[in-house]
């Protein structure tokens, strides 16, 4: 069974910067479409960005591309989000979650438990 764990939220001016990290408890992830959702209250799940080491893939949502970076460590089997240029409207909670045997993130197979990511003044 695949473990996610993730770090790395807070709270954060406009305009400022947060790394997230998510750690996997495999020994590849070779195979595996990995990436990052968020949700804020009151609205519907959003996939942020897609990678697969295998395929040599990555995807963005419209809304964050050109400011978030999605990147992968496959000695450590972490996979990282790099948020530049937060806005206010980023603000959520974000989950890493990843689904075997795909290039895709769909959001199948496994999830982490959530970090908040806040952008206020």
């Amino acid at each position: 069974q695949l473990q996610l764990v993730e770090a790395g939220g807070g709270l954060v001016q406009p305009g400022g910067s947060l790394r997230l990290s998510c750690a996997a408890s495999v020994s590849t992830l070779d195979y595996y479409g990995i990436g990052w959702f968020r949700q804020a209250p009151g609205k519907e799940r959003e996939r942020v960005a897609c990678i697969s080491s295998t395929f040599g893939t990555t995807n963005y949502a419209d809304s964050v591309k050109g400011r978030f970076t999605i990147s992968i460590n496959n000695a450590k089997n972490t996979v990282y989000l790099q948020m530049d240029s937060l806005k206010p409207e980023d603000t959520a909670v974000y989950y890493c979650a990843a689904d075997h045997g795909t290039a895709w993130c769909w959001g199948r197979d496994y999830w982490g438990q959530g970090t908040q990511v806040t952008v206020s003044s």
